[in-house]
């Protein structure tokens, strides 16, 4: 019979192990406690030589899942975050609790108005990190980085923002961090405080597109406007069609974004409102600058061809 099944006559104390498992799945009534007892013993080893099983393929499991998140130094420097600790492979240790890499050749995001992408940087010599050292790994993580961390900001925005560059890198970081209040209130700053170098770029591709004279002085009159909703309305029909972000006015589409509280509106509503601000805007910078550089490529072709023409 199971297990389960046997009479009550069998001394259930000398074999609890017995009893519970299904390792023995059957026993003999007629069995006497000297049989029981060796069966005891063998499913109890049979046990423990299971359970020794069990503990190393987990330890392999977890030992395999640790491997797979190991990370390099170029992915940590490259793209990590401050104050998250990563494990990876030691490369020479020294001491107790130190280790010093080579460090690797990186491809990092360079904003200045001379490179404008991303570029190569190479360590000059090895430096020494400090982490918690294991027999063959390390915890590590940066404690800060310069410029902040976080995706780039192209050049064209800065541009365009001029001298709130550092309010809007504000709000960007505030952004990453996920604080919707604060990245709201840094993206509106911006457009309040620029409102006016914004409405001079575009109608400087207004003027490149060759718009009507009457078009022009509409940007200039909208440029001595203090409300924004003024020079918005002074200059709604002079934006340019290359310009229009979906059909629609960029400037109407910040300053409908503005125009509402930050008191009205959750964390989580706000993060929305001031991604689709940054968005709105690195579009616009985008649009402007590429509306420039065409017409610039432009006359330089046709001055180009009429210098031939008369040689």
């Amino acid at each position: 019979m199971r297990a389960g099944k046997a009479k009550s006559t069998f001394p259930r104390k000398e074999c609890p192990q017995f009893w519970s498992s299904r390792l023995v799945p059957y026993i003999r009534p007629d069995k006497g406690l000297g049989d029981l007892q060796r069966t005891c013993e063998e499913a109890q080893a049979w046990l423990a030589e299971e359970k020794q099983m069990k503990d190393a393929n987990e330890n392999e499991a977890l030992a395999a899942e640790e491997k797979s998140t190991l990370v390099s130094l170029t992915e940590l420097l490259e793209s990590k975050p401050p104050n998250v600790y990563y494990r990876m492979s030691v490369f020479k240790k020294w001491g107790d609790g130190h280790f010093t890499f080579n460090l690797p050749e990186l491809q990092l995001y360079c904003g200045s108005e001379a490179c404008g992408g991303t570029r190569f940087f190479q360590a000059e010599r090895s430096s020494p990190f400090t982490g918690f050292v294991t027999e063959s790994d390390a915890l590590i993580g940066k404690l800060g980085e310069i410029p902040p961390f976080g995706p780039p900001t192209p050049s064209r925005v800065i541009s365009l923002i001029g001298p709130d560059r550092e309010i809007f890198l504000k709000g960007r970081r505030a952004e990453i961090d996920g604080l919707g209040i604060g990245a709201f209130a840094y993206y509106r700053r911006v457009v309040e405080n620029q409102k006016g170098r914004i409405i001079a770029e575009i109608a400087k591709v207004a003027a490149r597109l060759g718009a009507k004279q009457e078009t022009l002085k509409q940007f200039e009159k909208a440029l001595t406007e203090t409300q924004f909703s003024s020079a918005i309305d002074d200059i709604k029909d002079g934006i340019p069609q290359s310009l229009l972000i979906g059909g629609h006015n960029p400037l109407t589409l910040l300053h409908s974004a503005l125009s509402e509280g930050l008191h009205e509106h959750t964390d989580e509503e706000c993060l929305q409102i001031a991604s689709s601000i940054r968005i709105v805007m690195t579009e616009l910078a985008d649009r402007i600058s590429i509306a420039l550089k065409d017409e610039a490529e432009l006359n330089t072709a046709v001055s180009r061809l009429l210098n031939r023409h008369k040689s």
